[in-house]
């Protein structure tokens, strides 16, 4: 199910203490993507080929996509369950990424679980793959889902990230060699 294509979009640059966010909302104030500035070029790039009739400006965008992640830097987990979000994909992938949106802040997930939890237990590589492609992330949390054995595994944006979102939110998870 293709997302609606906005018309305009707005790029805000919103200071975290783990980098620069990118947040992409539309028109309505929904969040369309999010990244950090070391991926702009990645970002801008997938906004153009799903977004293409939008214009795209920066400036300040949504207010509630705004206060909740400023509430969440802030010390508040779950103020990203509050922001509104629109994502483009494949039926399978919003299902992964509405099912990511189902683990609570502090826990963590597999995998193999994720698989499990969206009716597809053999389609492990399928769910990590949706799971990397989801273009909101933080809010959509694709952080929170770890190797079987309770390690950190790839993020989008650095597994450095994923270890301090995972530790601001109280998770459990066992550090790896390479974060």
């Amino acid at each position: 199910m293709p997302a609606t294509q906005p018309e305009r979009l707005t790029l805000e640059r919103l200071p975290t203490p783990i980098g620069v966010a990118l947040l992409v909302t539309d028109e309505g104030g929904a969040l369309r993507a999010f990244n950090w500035t070391d991926y702009q070029d990645r970002m801008l790039a997938w906004v153009a080929r799903h977004y293409p009739r939008a214009a795209l400006q920066e400036g300040k965008g949504g207010a509630a996509v705004r206060s909740g992640f400023e509430r969440y830097f802030a010390g508040d987990p779950e103020a990203l369950e509050e922001v509104p979000w629109v994502a483009s994909g494949t039926a399978f992938q919003l299902k992964v990424w509405e099912t990511l949106c189902s683990i609570p802040a502090g826990q963590t997930m597999s995998y193999a679980g994720l698989a499990e939890r969206v009716g597809r237990p053999s389609a492990i590589r399928a769910v990590g793959l949706a799971n990397g492609a989801n273009p909101v992330a933080v809010v959509v949390p694709c952080h929170r889902v770890i190797g079987s054995n309770g390690t950190l595994t790839g993020y989008g944006g650095g597994l450095t990230r994923k270890e301090w979102l995972l530790a601001h939110e109280g998770a459990r998870f066992r550090r790896s060699q390479a974060a």
